[in-house]
């Protein structure tokens, strides 16, 4: 190139957001300028262009010199765009010129200037403009003249350019050719290797995608591969990466477009979800991307997808929704989509976290529709449709209350004339009938028919919806039937079904329900007329309905359950074993479907029992334990005690289980398993509790990794429990329930893999009898067992196996009578004179002697050889837990004249159990002891309306106080600070505590009984949430603390229980109303004996707390009455450790020895 040697030069630098590029103009003279250019906006992308126009060039081909005339007296040059943010391949695209003088450039000094152009696709592009002297040269700078030599690739780019830019005005396919050719050139001088690979794989293709657009060329497949190679070449970080993406994106619209393939559509999505949170809002490629034709038109198509209930299916839902954020105006379509992804999950697995996830997001979309806007209707039916599917696999009434009334808003929203109002009047009555099964208001039926029926006229034969619509009607009309027992209704019905299943196509997917409803009417009007055809045919809709469903179905349940119909019907007619046999094997099937809700399947293993009893199957017994381990798995699933004890409640019919299991294996001689069934099935809410708090020494000494990941684990299950509690919010309460179960399933895992461990692999499993043993290590434990079937008792030995005493004097009946009885003799002896008899108390005292205990203490004097004066423990169950059983008395001179017949109190020290693992439980948590600290509680004023004062009350701290040794660092809290708080932080800061107040059993909601404080109750929900595992001994000298729930009465859920719960070992408790005047004395003598021997140098001792109690009802005899001795029954988790010496023998009598 000629030059002089006064050549000037212009160093023209174009600064981007990330990048600066240098573009050189040479003057023949001796003066050198720079311009540092800074743009503010560029133009709208030329075609489908990237967003990230982000560089300027001045004059020639990116890095490379442009060359002006020696004689101009001006600066004239391109101004081109490049949409790369990496190296700049050719001139890239104009947009712009520039014509202005040196002297005009110049004359700015170092103060920038705006300059500005024509618009370009709306777009106005701008840059700022600053020169300055920076040096002068003459030809002798060879570095400079060396970087002036031309670049084929960069002409050629231009080129390619310059001819996609005249196709895109022109539409003439040559220019496309051309522009295509000149590309290709440039992809073929660019290997693999090359810098500027990525740039010539793009240029290339974005030219094949404006000719594929307007269909000037054919194959997109070729195209949207160099876009792909591209965006390989341009990992993140890789200035362009947003860019290739942006690229990649669009040449999958276009062939989704125009092919309609699925993958490319769902790839696009992917790809914007990668997209958008890498390019900032403000930047033109996030103003094109999240426009309209980018992003929401991904999300309208995305959303006409058919629904894929896989999991990848189901991510790519959850992808969608993801580009749609909260104000999104798509998001509630997004929402509403993946609710269904996820629930037709739920229909193929049945993961109750599936149909809570839908529950949640239908939820928001209503939320995102208030009243008045279009679609809410719609919105509401679905979200009614999920509560109602949660109440069949949960059952929680509130459930099925709230999907009534959605449902009712939507017909209302939806009136005669509107197109869906047949779905409406369908779902509607679907609801009010699930409501009439569950609480039997005939209006429930009565108002399903009518609405079904008005259904049925508005989807006439021809219908989409005729079949769906029969079928409806007929179960409808079934369900009153089976409740009046019309043969109108149930002709009807069978009529109505036939013409559903019609109607119905073979491959619908719902077919197999029409088909288990016809078989369930036509079983029914076999058990009516005895017409064999009818149930040959039942049973063969059934094995159709199985054939039509994969083996993980939730409504294989159905099938099998309509069998075990079909066959038990035909068993009860023909009396066919065959038929019972095959009943048992459906009613096993349908009870272990893994993938049907739990209270269906705990029915069912309920109804499998009590037929299994019934017909003298052998199956009972699989059948009682089938229904303990799913009860225990339903109310896992609750994450409070209050949810755990409505959702026990709720199979209220079969609270008699455990004690029905125990007799079922007594009767088939298996002792070991009676005892571990009702380990088992008593107290579950409390060992759903108590597992958390499972001591773990041992774990932590072999694997402390495996403790602290259990120990975690298990508290932040405990902690999830009770903030649950409290919320009422139904949204915010399916959150958290989601929430307790992910943790709940962590905390099972982590246990899963403590019983990989040889030496813990029983770890928390339901005990067998061998791990019960050990609770009848000092004294054996009587359990007690009150079933329908029979009476007796199990004594659990020190070793050996466990010996049964059959009660054949008693039977159920005779039980209630005797509680009953009991209960008004207290009443009675409540209003007499303290010196007056207690004819009543007395003859009752026999009964439970002659009856119960008589035979009990036969076996552990002759058989057992236990000595007079050992521990022993009982376990009452059902309505023996009502019976104060340690009152057992003769009450008669021994034969020879020479005393009185010793009751049950001379023979033995009494305590109670709830359960044998209580008793192993608290030996466990004794292992570590602190020094002793004792607090007395008192409420003599409790407040208005809480009950009367309790004159005596300060009197008996006082006494206390005196009573209880002074190194046992003993505190008073009373009057103004014997509040909930106050009473709480006693609890929790001592290890020894009375409590003299009102206590107050409620019977329907037994986690609010309560002890009366100054504010407010001190609940047993409160004493439960507290973890006390150094506490040791509580007196509760207050009303009803140790009488148990009516409704579960075997859960022993009651105040004294509660303390044990959360960490006392021994605990005395009373049975009904105390009076407080003649309770101090019995008290005073307690603690004497307890403390008695402390100034010989002895220590404080729980364990003594039964024989003291034995020996303070006796020394009080001549001022207390019988009643109130018989009150305080003592409650012992605790092994015994004291035994009274035989010299103290003839002084230690029985509560109720003298009247």
């Amino acid at each position: 190139m000629p030059g002089t040697s006064e050549s000037r030069y212009i160093r023209l630098e174009g600064k981007s957001f990330r990048t600066t590029f240098v573009s050189v103009v040479i003057l023949t003279q001796y003066l050198q300028s720079s311009a540092e250019i800074i743009f503010g906006s560029l133009p709208a992308a030329f075609l489908l262009a990237s967003t990230y126009p982000s560089m300027s060039t001045l004059g020639g081909a990116g890095n490379h010199p442009s060359v002006i005339s020696h004689a101009s007296l001006a600066l004239s040059v391109e101004i081109r765009a490049s949409y790369e943010l990496g190296r700049m391949l050719g001139g890239g695209e104009v947009v712009g010129r520039l014509q202005m003088s040196w002297d005009e450039l110049l004359h700015h000094g170092d103060e920038p200037f705006d300059l500005s152009f024509p618009p370009v696709r709306g777009v106005h592009p701008s840059l700022k403009l600053k020169a300055a002297i920076v040096h002068a040269c003459d030809e002798q700078d060879d570095a400079l003249f060396d970087s002036l030599v031309d670049c084929e690739i960069g002409r050629d780019t231009d080129a390619g350019h310059a001819q996609s830019a005249a196709y895109v005005t022109r539409k003439t396919v040559s220019r496309l050719n051309d522009a295509v050719e000149h590309f290709q050139l440039v992809l073929d001088r660019c290997p693999v290797s090359h810098p500027d690979h990525a740039t010539a794989l793009t240029n290339l293709a974005w030219a094949r995608l404006s000719g594929y657009i307007r269909n000037d060329v054919q194959d997109i497949d070729a195209t949207t591969s160099l876009f792909r190679d591209a965006l390989a070449l341009r990992p993140q970080p890789h200035p362009d990466h947003p860019l290739s993406l942006y690229d990649l994106i669009r040449a999958l619209i276009w062939r989704h477009s125009k092919k309609g393939t699925v993958a490319d559509i769902q790839e696009a999505a992917q790809l914007y979800h990668e997209l958008l949170p890498i390019c900032p809002e403000g930047t033109y490629l996030h103003s094109i991307a999240a426009g309209k034709n980018g992003v929401d038109y991904v999300i309208g198509r995305c959303n006409k997808l058919p629904i894929d209930a896989s999991d990848e299916g189901i991510h790519f839902r959850r992808v969608v929704l993801g580009l749609c954020p909260l104000g999104h105006q798509l998001r509630r379509r997004a929402l509403d989509k993946l609710a269904l992804a996820v629930k037709a999950r739920f229909d193929q697995h049945g993961s109750i976290d599936d149909l809570d996830m839908s529950i949640q997001l239908r939820r928001e979309a209503v939320s995102l529709c208030p009243e008045g806007h279009t679609g809410r209707d719609t919105l509401l039916n679905n979200l009614a449709l999920l509560l109602a599917s949660r109440f069949n696999h949960q059952g929680k009434p509130n459930d099925l209350d709230e999907a009534i009334s959605l449902h009712e808003e939507a017909l209302r929203l939806r009136p005669v004339g509107h197109e869906s109002r047949d779905f409406s009047l369908n779902n509607l009555g679907g609801v009010l009938v699930k409501r009439f099964n569950k609480r039997g208001d005939i209006d429930d039926i009565t108002r399903a028919i009518s609405f079904r029926r008005e259904a049925l006229t508005l989807c006439p034969p021809g219908h989409p919806r005729c079949d769906t619509t029969l079928n409806n009607l007929a179960l409808t009309l079934q369900t009153r039937y089976d409740e009046t027992h019309v043969s109108k209704d149930l002709n009807e019905a069978i009529d109505l079904y036939r013409e559903s299943l019609r109607l119905v196509r073979l491959d619908n997917p719902e077919r197999h329900k029409t088909l288990l409803n016809l078989s369930s009417v036509l079983c029914s009007r076999f058990t009516q007329t005895q017409n064999n055809e009818d149930v040959e045919e039942a049973i063969v809709l059934c094995q159709q309905s199985l054939e039509a469903l994969h083996s993980l179905h939730p409504d294989r349940h159905h099938s099998y359950l309509r069998l075990r119909e079909a066959y038990m019907s035909r068993y009860r007619v023909q009396y066919k074993p065959a038929d019972l046999a095959l009943a048992v094997d459906n009613f096993r099937l349908a009870s272990r479907h893994p993938t049907r809700g739990f209270p269906h399947r705990i029915i069912l293993a309920y109804k499998w029992a009590v037929a299994a009893e019934q017909h003298g199957d052998g199956s009972a017994l699989e059948a009682y334990s089938t229904f303990f381990e799913l009860l225990d798995a339903h109310l896992a699933t609750r994450s409070s005690a209050t949810s755990r004890r409505e959702a026990a409640a709720a199979f209220h019919y079969a609270r008699s289980l455990p004690v029905d299991a125990a007799s079922c294996a007594i009767r088939r001689d298996n002792l070991p398993r009676a005892v571990e069934l009702l380990e088992q099935g008593r107290g579950q809410q409390w060992s759903l509790a108590s597992r958390l708090r499972t001591p773990v020494e041992d774990l932590e000494s072999a694997k402390p990794t495996l403790a602290c990941n259990y120990l975690e684990l298990s508290k932040r299950v405990s902690n999830a429990a009770q903030s649950s509690a409290t919320i009422t919010d139904r949204a915010a309460a399916d959150r958290e329930a989601t929430e307790y179960r992910i943790l709940t399933r962590q905390w099972e895992a982590a246990v899963a893999e403590i019983r990989d461990v040889p030496a813990f692999s029983r770890f928390l499993l339901p005990p067998s009898y061998e791990d019960l043993q050990p609770a009848a290590l000092q004294g054996p434990v009587i359990i007690l067992i009150a079933s329908q079937y029979s009476c007796s008792a199990i004594i659990v030995p020190t070793s050996g196996d466990p010996h049964h005493v059959p009660l054949p004097s008693v039977s159920l009946a005779d039980l209630t009578n005797l509680k009953d009885r009991f209960a008004r003799a207290i009443r009675d002896s409540s209003r007499m004179n303290p010196r007056q008899s207690r004819t009543d108390l007395i003859v009752l005292s026999r009964i439970i002697w002659d009856q119960i205990m008589l035979p009990i203490v036969n076996l552990l004097e002759h058989v057992l050889k236990l000595k007079r004066r050992s521990r022993i423990w009982l376990c009452p169950t059902a309505a023996f837990t009502s019976i104060p059983l340690h009152a057992a008395h003769p009450f008669q001179t021994k034969a020879d004249r020479s005393g009185k017949e010793p009751c049950l109190g001379d023979l033995y020290i009494c305590s109670y159990t709830p359960t044998l693992s209580a008793l192993i439980r608290s030996r466990q948590l004794m292992k570590k002891r602190v020094p002793p600290s004792f607090v007395a509680i008192g409420q003599g004023q409790p407040g208005a309306g809480k009950g009367k004062a309790l004159l005596a009350v300060d009197s008996e701290l006082e006494l206390v106080h005196k009573l209880v040794p002074a190194t046992a660092n003993r505190t008073s809290i009373s009057g103004d600070a014997a509040t909930r708080a106050g009473a709480l932080s006693a609890l929790q800061q001592n290890t020894w505590v009375h409590l003299a107040c009102h206590g107050k059993q409620d019977l329907e909601q037994p986690y609010d009984s309560h002890f009366v404080m100054r504010d407010e109750h001190l609940t047993l929900l409160d004493i439960m949430e507290r973890h006390l595992p150094q506490a040791e001994f509580a007196f509760l000298s207050a009303c009803h603390t140790a009488v148990g729930d009516e409704e579960t009465p075997d859960e022993v859920i009651h105040l004294a229980a509660g303390l044990q719960f959360s960490g006392f070992k021994s605990v005395i408790g009373t049975l009904w109303e105390v009076d407080d005047s003649v309770a101090k004395h019995v008290v005073e003598a307690f603690y004497k004996y307890m403390f008695g021997d402390l100034k010989d140098g002895g220590v404080m001792d729980c364990t003594k707390a039964a024989w003291a109690l034995n020996c303070a009802t006796h020394a009080v005899k001549t001022k207390v009455p019988l009643e109130q001795r018989m009150v305080f029954v003592h409650i012992d988790e605790r092994v015994g450790g004291y035994f009274a010496s035989t010299s103290d023998n003839d002084a230690i009598a029985s509560v109720s020895q003298e009247i």
